[in-house]
């Protein structure tokens, strides 16, 4: 796990050296170990360093082979790195290092643009070759590694985090209207190639991006998921997918136990994280660290969920540390959370994520999570009023979107108004083929999309701010596919998620597996108030946010007379989402 960057230069000019380092340097929390940047000719490229697979110096990038005429700067984990590198010794490569950055190097030699095929985990990559001009980006299936870009005539940047590009300077402060409307509507998921900024685009999942010497690019997909079942998959028993299932969750949690150092859990009381920490039970000798955080109750909303994480800590006899977070800490960290993020993220649980991760990173570097089950086995509530549905689009925006249209246009000044690209959008994602069911195509949706685009997103933001690798079984590609065949009914029977909990029975308690459903918001996030709701006011109230005018200020002060009953169907407030935008905006420094 690391953070890169690069620029690449079609003016004959050399690249900015001041602009590389002020990208590495932005990016110094996702790799504290080391750092590296070099410039050849029109290209430069930038790494820094979180030693996890090897920590050798002889795995140190930026990583060239003079003799291949390739070079790589890598973020990610390649799991099947030794399997890989012993293919590549059988076609004649030789390896001068023990990690999975070469075996990514010289995959590439061998296998070319296809070199992704290979690889499982998770990555971005940029791979140049010394003596084409050309260079190659690469993301993996999920998105679980971000890759932000940025071009004109005379140049292409690239980096790990969007703060890193900002960084480097020759970024505009315009908004990309779309991506507000998606960011309004679509609960905050703003997906690719879009970001808030016009100036900024990411990568897309599962895709690969050519840049010729002369600024030519091209896209290509590499991977897609198929959800349409066949007779066989229709047919087979339910015992017979639970089974299959435990053992593709085995191969999943193994293949993350892979690093030099010791790999913990983010546990968080339900059966996901817990069923993790069963899994890897099984493969370690050594207790396992377990890591759970939780806040202060207000009024009926619980902060925490430790009665069931305890459960789990002690079934397994897990070195486990509790984090209790007080609102005073909570608020004071709000800033260097949302500093964090690499786009604006209006779930409430970053900041959980940011200081548990600030406590985990004391002891461990690397960690297994529990996101990516509810997209992939049907876990969240929508999904069962779309079994049979005749309007599927309709029943998923009703119950996932945060606004309909015409609250949007009260919501935004006009200049940022635009049409509704949010519901055109999932109207085409659910007419695309691949998934005839109509909860095949809210999971479909979910898993490549939302998923990419918020919870995954979140997690990797929140624990790079503190050089902490976050690991996500879920989202092995191959479970991903697995799960995919799954008939829907074995997924929404029982409260949703049914063939994974049956499957984790034979794994961890059943008091975990039998709960309501856990899903904690931070409360002081849900019903502003005090201090926290203060916080929002001077950020929507304050010059910075009136000359930038995005929202209309009537309907800004209708959110403010009354927080706490403009709640959103998914439970999030109206008016954190505002101000959340805002105080991204401002802690970035756009103007």
């Amino acid at each position: 796990m690391c953070g890169i960057c690069g620029e690449i230069r079609f003016d004959g000019r050399a690249p900015d050296a001041a602009a590389l380092r002020a990208m590495n340097d932005r990016m110094r929390a996702r790799g504290p170990d080391d750092e590296g940047i070099v410039i050849h000719q029109q290209r430069g490229f930038g790494h820094r360093r979180l030693a996890i697979m090897d920590l050798a110096l002889a795995s140190q990038q930026p990583m060239f082979d003079a003799q291949l005429g390739i070079g790589v700067v890598f973020n990610g984990a390649i799991y099947n790195y030794p399997q890989l590198r012993d293919e590549l010794r059988a076609l004649g490569y030789r390896f001068f290092s023990e990690g999975d950055t070469e075996v990514v190097l010289k995959a590439y030699h061998a296998f070319g643009r296809d070199f992704v095929q290979h690889l499982e985990g998770m990555f971005a990559i940029a791979v140049w070759e010394r003596d084409t001009g050309r260079t190659l980006l690469a993301r993996d299936r999920l998105g679980i590694k971000p890759l932000y870009y940025t071009s004109d005539a005379t140049r292409f940047r690239f980096a790990s985090s969007l703060p890193a590009l900002v960084a480097a300077g020759g970024i505009g402060s315009a908004l990309d209207p779309m991506a507000l409307n998606y960011y309004l509507n679509f609960h905050a998921v703003v997906p690719s190639p879009h970001t808030i900024l016009r100036d900024v685009r990411k990568l897309p999942p599962a895709s690969t991006m050519l840049i010729e010497a002369d600024g030519k690019t091209g896209i290509e997909r590499y991977w897609t998921v198929d959800y349409d079942h066949d007779e066989d998959d229709e047919k087979r028993p339910f015992e017979e997918w639970r089974e299959l299932l435990l053992e593709e969750l085995r191969a999943a949690v193994r293949k993350r136990m892979l690093a030099a150092v010791d790999v913990g859990v983010l546990l968080s009381g339900g059966v996901d994280s817990s069923l993790l920490v069963g899994l890897m039970a099984e493969h370690k000798d050594a207790r396992i660290s377990t890591y759970s955080v939780g806040f202060e109750t207000i009024g009926d909303t619980i902060g925490d969920e430790f009665r069931y994480s305890d459960v789990i800590a002690r079934h397994f006899a897990t070195d486990h540390h509790q984090i209790r977070v007080p609102s005073t800490d909570l608020l004071a960290h709000l800033p260097d959370a949302i500093a964090a993020m690499s786009e604006p993220m209006v779930s409430h649980d970053c900041i959980g994520f940011y200081l548990l991760s600030r406590e985990v990173a004391r002891t461990c570097k690397a960690v297994q999570s529990g996101q990516g089950a509810d997209e992939v086995f049907a876990g969240y509530h929508w999904y069962p009023p779309m079994v049979g549905s005749p309007r599927p689009l309709e029943s998923y925006r009703d119950a996932f979107f945060d606004r309909d249209y015409a609250e949007y246009q009260q919501t935004v000044a006009k200049q940022f108004d635009c049409s509704d690209v949010a519901t055109a959008f999932v109207k085409d994602q659910f007419a695309a083929a691949g998934a005839s069911d109509p909860v095949n195509k809210a999971l479909r949706l979910d898993t490549t999309v939302m998923l990419v685009d918020d919870p995954v997103k979140r997690v990797d933001n929140m624990t790079m701010a503190f050089g902490l690798e976050a690991r996500v079984p879920f989202l092995d590609h191959r479970l991903v596919e697995f799960a995919a065949r799954i008939p829907a009914r074995h997924k929404l029977a029982g409260d949703g998620k049914y063939v994974l909990k049956e499957a984790a029975r034979t794994v961890i308690p059943a008091e975990v597996i039998d709960r309501p459903k856990g899903y904690f918001p931070v409360p002081a996030l849900k019903y502003l108030r005090g201090q926290v709701l203060d916080f929002v006011r001077d950020a929507l109230h304050n010059d910075a946010a009136r000359d930038r005018g995005i929202f209309n200020q009537r309907y800004v002060d209708n959110l403010l007379e009354a927080p706490e009953e403009h709640i959103t169907r998914l439970g999030g407030s109206k008016l954190w989402q505002l101000g959340l935008l805002e105080l991204w905006l401002q802690q970035q420094g756009i103007r």
